[in-house]
Formats: structure tokens, sequence, C-alpha cells
């Protein structure tokens, strides 16, 4: 863009680029001053500094925040030159500007990208030791539970304490969740279930002004989902809904069986015909304007104030959703309201055959008699592991890192069944020593467990995460069940003592 004005500052011309940014004319400009132009996001210091070095004569070079006609800001690398009659008297500026906004915005995405990217991997590192400790904490106080019995004073104690460390696994989760990609637990559940348990927080989340509405269809279908994941998109819709109605409104969750034929499809061809299970979050609050609606799932994008949203939450609720083999849509109107419609794959579990007098939720029988290999580099987490392992009958052998777990084994003619090993050691990472110890022992079958997230740990390029992974902190009851998966005897035993 090209401006020049005389020595007191009246525009004598502007060119055609100056229109076009603008969207001020040719005949709306000339006589006015630059001023027109002014943001207000400036200091009255740039302003001094801008005209002490133009009336000096010198060349002035700067990143200013213009407004347009339309009271849009946009940024611009302006730089002003003087120029001088025959006499050497300044009598005309002429100003070029660059318009660097979608530049700056870049540059403000990429920022924020690095800043995210650093800070999840603290919370990641944060999230691993911390899945340590609670592991600790939530197997001493399994062992403690299993030896005082239900009768005990202080049973509900210790079941307080179990309570207690579900829920922090489940906050280390979503900050390994926020930091990297986390490892998906899947499990065969029914949306109703997971809403009627986080249906008791919500009203803490959204406040008392707005009305809570949840609406459950009956012989609701099954899907395969990751329960805390499906938590975390519940709680940022339901967030986005608050902030949405800040003067109070209706917020209603639903569910239903739907069957999307080939008519419906032909709208959304991203959608394959089929059964599904809907998930709808409608609230009455301001809507989205259909310029934003088209951007809302991309990352930073926000029409929150400055400083009130990340521009993360719809973001992550559609990663989920796509990673879980779903499909979101989103239908507002201003002033109406805005209404999520996820849609998830139905799945049918396997019948299960039960002779007369099973239970219907047989439980798996933990005991087991094989010789396990130990390997875990923390003695907080090794100890009381070791110790329910013994319990539950087997032959544990304890290794606190690759090295000595590699020396125990050498020593040893008998065979060894499984190794259950920590994925990250100082020294010798678990696929490392697992590659080792497959010469002498073939037949031995192999358990990773990490606190670490899926990134990190598939970078070893060893772990099945659904078939021989653990990911911590898990209970020593989880983890006797995960045994008896992998060495694939697990049996089932009616009425057996179950977690």
């Amino acid at each position: 863009m090209v401006l020049i004005t005389d020595s007191s500052g009246i525009i004598e011309y502007v060119n055609p680029a100056f229109e076009k940014t603008t969207g001020y004319g040719r005949e709306e400009v000339i006589g006015q001053t630059p001023r027109i132009l002014k943001s207000g996001e400036q200091s009255l210091e740039l302003y001094r500094d801008l005209w002490t070095r133009i009336g000096a004569g010198e060349v002035y070079r700067g990143v200013l925040v213009n407004r347009k006609k339309t009271g849009e800001s946009f940024v611009v690398e302006k730089t002003i030159t003087p120029v001088r009659n025959a006499a050497g008297r300044v009598t005309h500026f002429i100003s070029n500007d660059r318009d660097i906004s979608e530049r700056r915005q870049l540059e403000a995405a990429l920022f924020q990208a690095q800043k995210m990217d650093a800070i999840g991997l603290l919370a990641g590192g944060v999230a691993h030791d911390f899945n340590n400790l609670l592991l600790v904490i939530s197997s001493y106080a399994e062992l403690m539970q299993d030896s005082i019995g239900p009768e005990h004073r202080l049973h509900r104690n210790v079941q307080e304490i179990l309570s207690a460390s579900r829920r922090a696994a489940d906050l280390t989760r979503q900050l390994l969740a926020f930091g990297r990609k986390q490892t998906q637990t899947l499990q065969i559940l029914n949306l109703n279930t997971v809403l009627a348990e986080i249906s008791r927080m919500l009203p803490r989340l959204i406040g008392e002004d707005v009305e809570l509405t949840i609406a459950p269809q009956a012989d609701l279908g099954k899907v395969k989902l990751d329960p805390v994941q499906l938590e975390q998109i519940l709680m940022n819709l339901a967030a986005n809904a608050r902030d949405a109605m800040p003067a109070g409104g209706k917020l209603t969750i639903a569910t239903q069986n739907v069957e999307l034929d080939d008519a419906y499809v032909q709208t959304r061809t991203v959608v394959p015909p089929g059964r599904y299970v809907l998930l709808e979050v409608s609230d009455t609050g301001k809507g989205i304007d259909t310029e934003h609606l088209p951007h809302i799932f991309e990352p930073f994008y926000t029409t929150k104030e400055k400083g009130k949203g990340t521009g993360l939450g719809l973001a992550t609720v559609y990663g989920i959703v796509k990673q879980s083999g779903g499909f979101i849509w989103v239908y507002s109107e201003l002033g109406m309201g805005t209404t999520f419609r996820i849609y998830f794959p139905r799945v049918e579990p396997r019948a299960r055959k039960t002779s007369d007098g099973d239970s219907a939720h047989p439980t798996v029988d933990l005991h087991g008699t094989e010789t396990v290999l130990l390997v875990e580099d923390e003695n907080a987490v090794r100890h009381p592991a070791c110790e329910f392992l013994k319990g539950c009958g087997y032959r544990v052998i304890e290794a606190k890192d690759g090295l000595q777990a590699v020396e125990r084994a050498a020593g040893r003619t008998e065979p060894i069944d499984l190794m259950v090993t920590d994925v990250v050691m100082p020294g010798m990472s678990g696929g490392q020593l697992a590659d080792l110890l497959a010469g002498k022992y073939p037949q031995m079958k192999v358990l990773f467990v990490s606190g670490y997230s899926e990134k990190v740990v598939l970078r070893h390029n060893i772990v099945d995460v659904q078939k021989n992974f653990l990911q911590k902190p898990f209970t020593l009851k989880s983890l006797a069940t995960k045994i008896r998966e992998v060495l694939g005897k697990a049996s089932v035993a009616a009425g057996a003592a179950g977690d």
C-alpha cells in the first residue's frame, strides 16, 4: 500500500492496493489524515516517536496495527520516507505499508504450538513421575485392604484411598493426553453408564444458573471407546455451553440409537451408512456465527475473549471422536443455541456362552503357578507388586534393572514363563532386555508396563498396546488379570474374589 501526505499529514494520494486492503475509497480519504486508520492498539509514545523521526527528516520503520473501514484490525510493516524540496525542507511523506497480518497469525500459531509442546513435555514428565507415586499408594492400599477384610473398621478408609488414587490416575491420563497422544484404553461400554457417572460432576462445572437435562434412550447400543476420553468430550462440550450462556440457560445431553441410510449419507459423504449411537449435546446459548462455524475444530481457533480460551477444547473433542472412529457435526444459529451431534459406530458384543449356574459377570481367577521375572527400577513400585503376585501363587524373580535381570536369568535352568518389565529404564530398555533374553527363553512371554505417553512407548517398537501392554498406574488386580491374559490361560471362576 502507498499513501502520500503533505508535511502536515493531510492525505493527497493512495494507490489501489490501499483501497483494496483498507476498504476506503480514494475519495473518502483524500483530505483526511492517517488517523482514520488508527486502531487504538498503539501507545501515544509510539506516535510521538514516529512524528519526531519523520519531522526531523529521518526514515521511520516499524510495525503498526491499523483498522479497516469494517472495523477489522490488520498489521502492517510500515516505512515512512520524508520528501524534501530543493531547499531541503520536508514537503511530503511517502508511506509504504505491507500487510503482514497472515504472517503474524502464522507466527503466533507457531509460537503457541511451540509453547504447548514445551508444556506438553513438562506435563508428560510430571504425569510419569506422578503415575509411579500413585501406583505405590494404590498398591499398598490394595494389600492393606486384602489383609484387613471387609468387616474391619479401617476397610472403608482404605477404600477411600483407592478411590482417590483412581481419580488421580484419571487426571494423570488427561495430562498425558494434553502432552502427547494418550494410549487409548478401549472398552465395550454403554454411553448411558458413563453419562450417569459424569452427570454428578457437571452441575459444579456449569453453575447453578444452567439447567441440566439428561435424556438417555433405553436399550442403548454399545460402543467401543475409552471411557476417560468420553468424559473429556462431555466436559469440554459442557464447558463451552456454559460459556455460551453467561446469563444462564439450558443444557441438554441425550443419547439415541440411529441408523443412517443412503439418503442421509448423501449429504454427509464421509459417513458410511450403518448403525450408530448418537450423543447429542445442546445448549440455548448465543450460538456461533456462520463466519466462525467452519473453523471451530481448528487448533487454537477461539471466539472467546483474549485470555479466556485456548482454542484447544473443540480440537481435542474432534481428535478423540476421529480417533474413536466416530463423526461429529455442529448446528448453530445466532441467538438460538448450538447442538453438537456425535455419531459413534455401534458394536455388537460377542455373546459369551455360560453354563447353568454361571454368574452373569464371571470373574477371572487371578492365581497362577508360573515363574514371573519382574523388572522395575522403582523399588516402591516393584515390592508391592512382587508381594501380591507371590500371594497369587506365582514364583517371582525380582530385578531392579535390565542388567540385574540378565544376571538372575543367566543362573537359572528352569524356564521363565513371563517377564513383566518397564519399557523405559536407565541403562537398558525393556525392549532391549526382551531381545537379550529371547534366545535363552524363546517361549517366554513379555508384558510391558509404562507411565509414559503412547508416543514414547511406541518409539520402542515392541509394544502392542492392546495385547502386551499395561498403562501405569494400574491396580494390582488388573496387573494379575493382564498376566493371565498374556499367558493365555485366563480361567473363569464363578464366585471367585474379583476386582
